[in-house]
């Protein structure tokens, strides 16, 4: 029986499907992460219900936080607004 484990054409395949699975390691990875940095917990929304609920007596900077904690990112054109929700 043959030894074909120290093959230089099967350490070509090994390392090229060891790259392989590290680029989606790392993908998945970065997935996760952005996911994660979207997740309101749920103390936050608490908080961010007690402001809306006395919005028009809400400081400015309370305001602020209220928003960081709703919105993802905003899209202005001089046609249209798109906001993405983290919620």
């Amino acid at each position: 029986m043959r030894n074909y484990f120290g093959h230089p054409y099967t350490h070509s395949i090994r390392k090229q499907k060891i790259e392989t699975l590290d680029d989606s390691r790392q993908s998945i990875s970065k997935q996760i992460a952005d996911l994660q940095s979207n997740v309101v917990p749920p103390d936050r929304i608490l908080q961010i219900s007690n402001h809306l609920e006395d919005w028009d007596s809400v400081a400015f900077d309370d305001r602020h936080k209220v928003v960081n904690g709703l919105i993802s990112i905003i899209r202005a054109t001089s046609e249209n607004v798109h906001i993405e929700w983290k919620i």
